[in-house]
């Protein structure tokens, strides 16, 4: 879940209108293939991820890099100058090779085949703006905004703050199914738009595991630390996997019944900052293409949800996205006035793992035996601290990347 929320620095008197040239030619560009978006999309995840992992050492970190882009993808739509060329450089976009209009078509085509509806992988996105009802956005960017994100604007007075966030909070509240309870916990008068833009994901495993094999086991937080955490366990379980020496872990893959797969990476003892330091989406690459089927006599893997929050509008000047939020921002293409700016940039993002699968459910699991002889007895603990990506199996775009440091910590 993100939140992008701006205020201006003086009221404009005036709305100009925007040069729309070439945008009538937009339809007829090649918009940019999804192994493209993806792989600026998984760059930017984990330089975010590094990020967050230096300021919020050894605790959980959990957040959506796609809506995360999306939402700053939307908001680019009315940035001109180097506001505009910080903000597509910032989500990893080559611009010498992409132009503007192929990233919005490509994020738009992307999201609206994940919003596909399926019967059991579910996927949901969708952004909505909240304007100050004394402003007026520019007819041309809310068009662009819907055209392509299916982005809608509803006319918000935030002179009454208490009940401005209140009804941003409630449609929040039910496009995410009530996972997001609070993605504004504060308003003031001075803020003119809100740009919410939410992702909401629930999978089933395709192997699930027995919630009566379910026990009380310890997970080491660090050689000297541990905590009791319910453990779920299955046995003979036939997935890819994969032992990477040179990085010291253990990749595991989980599907999902549908076009979705989660990646484990278990990192050795100590060996944890040595793997997020090899993030980058060539290494993903090489985990993904050295994966093979392999039988796992045992695999542990604690149940836990966890929830995290971020305050974006102090992580993402680390990643070149600098200029909108300073008086020089130029966002003239959303009101036709420079004085825009973005005061707030909010992340909120909820992540279960449970024995059916990931997203919070009562339902009973049962367990699958694959029929397929022992060969050599192999155990898999996720007991210490692990990483986890959640992808869409079509594009392996990663939808959540998550670190588990303590699944006691909700």
């Amino acid at each position: 879940m993100a939140g992008i929320s701006t205020d201006v620095l003086s009221r404009p008197d005036d709305i100009l209108g925007r040069d729309a040239a070439g945008q009538e030619n937009q339809n007829k560009r090649t918009p940019v293939d999804n192994l493209s978006l993806t792989s600026s999309n998984n760059d930017f995840s984990f330089s975010l991820y590094k990020e967050l992992a230096l300021k919020n050492p050894d605790k959980n970190i959990v957040f959506s890099p796609l809506s995360i882009s999306a939402a700053l993808a939307i908001l680019s739509l009315g940035a001109s100058s180097k506001t505009l060329q910080e903000i597509l450089e910032g989500l990893k976009f080559n611009l010498t090779e992409t132009p503007e209009a192929d990233i919005h078509q490509g994020f738009g085509q992307l999201l609206l085949m994940l919003s596909q509806p399926g019967d059991q992988v579910q996927i949901s996105t969708g952004s909505a703006m909240f304007v100050e009802k004394r402003l007026q956005i520019l007819a041309e960017f809310k068009e662009k905004a819907r055209a392509l994100y299916q982005a809608e604007a509803s006319s918000v007075d935030f002179q009454q703050p208490h009940e401005a966030k209140k009804l941003i909070n409630d449609y929040v509240r039910n496009q995410t199914q009530g996972k997001i309870k609070d993605l504004i916990s504060g308003l003031d008068k001075s803020a003119l738009m809100v740009l919410v833009n939410y992702i909401y994901f629930k999978g089933k495993w395709k192997f699930p595991f027995d919630p009566h094999d379910t026990f009380e086991s310890e997970f080491h937080l660090d050689k000297d630390r541990s905590v009791k955490v319910p453990m779920m366990k299955i046995e003979r379980l036939t997935t890819p996997y994969l032992r990477d020496e040179k990085l010291s872990c253990t990749v595991v893959e989980l599907k999902y019944t549908g076009n979705a797969s989660a990646l484990f990476i278990l990192p050795d003892v100590g060996r944890m900052q040595q793997v997020e330091a090899s993030l980058q989406p060539e290494t993903l690459r090489k985990w993904r293409d050295s994966l093979s089927p392999r039988m796992i006599d045992e695999l542990y893997m604690p149940k836990f949800s966890i929830s995290t929050d971020y305050g974006l509008e102090k992580i993402l000047p680390q990643l070149g996205i600098r200029e909108v939020f300073s008086t020089q921002a130029d966002l003239s293409g959303i009101t036709g006035s420079k004085n825009l700016r973005v005061s707030q940039v909010v992340h909120k993002a909820v992540l279960d793992v449970a024995e059916t699968g990931t997203e919070a459910a009562a339902a009973t699991g049962f367990k699958l035996i694959p029929l397929c002889r022992k060969i050599i007895s192999m155990s898999v603990r996720f007991n210490r601290p692990f990483l986890m990506f959640v992808s869409e199996a079509n594009t392996q775009m990663i939808l959540f990347l998550a670190k588990i440091s303590n699944p006691k910590c909700g």
